[in-house]
């Protein structure tokens, strides 16, 4: 082989393995994120149904506004908001 070939190899092998190592860094963090199926499984076992409706523009975007300084989010605001409106 002649010496640039042996130099594109070299190159292409390097890129390969800081592409490589770039994935397995990557992985680790990707790791700690759970995919829609492991959610979703671990929703059902917790209990939580998905329940969408429709509301009033203004409705939605007020319970967004409380949902940000809310602990739980839009669902634990929802949640909250549900079970007291259901026990008066």
């Amino acid at each position: 082989m002649k010496k640039t070939d042996l130099e594109k190899n070299k190159g292409l092998k390097i890129a390969h393995d800081m592409k490589h190592a770039a994935s397995v860094r990557g992985g680790a963090a990707q790791a700690e994120k759970i995919d829609r199926r492991e959610q979703r499984r671990l929703d059902q076992q917790a209990g939580l149904v998905p329940f969408a409706c429709k509301l009033d523009g203004t409705l939605a975007a007020r319970l967004q506004e409380l949902a940000k300084d809310h602990a739980g989010g839009i669902n634990g605001l929802m949640n909250e908001v549900v079970t007291k409106g259901l026990a008066d």
